[in-house]
């Protein structure tokens, strides 16, 4: 994602293009990609969650459970989790980009940010094989990074322009 961001740029400007415009519109084809590429996770029985008893849990071969779990055989389906949330997320960032007329570029964009990083800070904290930095699971620091930027990304191209033009 941080490659294609920075792709974007210098192709958005190379071509004289607004880049906020075209993240507005690649944000709702990125959350379906990853909700698709999710299920690689399941195919590849990796990146699950916490032993589970739940009507939705997920069989896991003992050869890809981690030895302290050996003897739980189903868990959470961190990746059914995650794909369901980028579907829900891509339904949501369409429908802004299609209905909100009065999103400003990289709105869109900004929302993608907000969204996907919920999602991942509340499923990260289901998985067993998460990277740690000391207490914190890596991906959780970064998906807090997320949401700031998508906070700051809304409030930026939204309610600061419409303050400024206003006083």
């Amino acid at each position: 994602v941080l490659g294609g961001l920075l792709a974007g740029y210098f192709f958005t400007r190379r071509h004289q293009l607004n880049f906020w415009t075209v993240a507005d519109a690649v944000a709702p084809g990125l959350a379906l990609g990853q909700a698709v590429g999710r299920w690689g996770n399941f195919f590849n029985s990796e990146a699950f969650g916490d032993p589970t008893d739940l009507p939705w849990k997920l069989y896991i071969p003992p050869a890809a459970r981690p030895p302290s779990l050996a003897e739980f055989e189903f868990f959470h389906p961190t990746f059914l989790y995650e794909s369901f949330w980028d579907l829900g997320l891509m339904g949501l960032l369409l429908l802004v980009f299609t209905r909100w007329t009065k999103a400003k570029p990289g709105t869109v964009a900004a929302l993608y940010a907000l969204g996907y990083s919920l999602g991942r800070l509340w499923i990260e904290g289901l998985r067993t094989d998460s990277l740690m930095l000391g207490p914190l699971r890596i991906a959780q620091g970064v998906s807090l990074a997320g949401i700031t930027l998508g906070l700051f990304g809304l409030w930026w191209f939204n309610w600061r322009r419409t303050a400024a033009n206003e006083a």
